[in-house]
């Protein structure tokens, strides 16, 4: 059995998952989170990214 996350269907994502969806590291995602990028949430201490407008910032940027 393999640990794999599946991010389909989510709103928001974890560090872990947004590691894994990008295949960056923690303190990259943590870096780009935290960023003006328009796609990182905080609730409380934790910090998410927003997929619908993370998968819309990918998208601009490698245009």
């Amino acid at each position: 059995m393999t640990n794999t996350i599946t991010v389909e269907g989510k709103a928001l994502l974890n560090i872990k998952e947004l590691c894994d969806y990008l295949g960056i590291g923690q303190t990259k995602a943590r870096e780009l989170l935290r960023g003006c990028n328009g796609f990182g949430v905080q609730i409380g201490n934790r910090w998410y990214a927003n997929k619908k407008k993370l998968d819309a910032w990918i998208d601009n940027e490698t245009l």
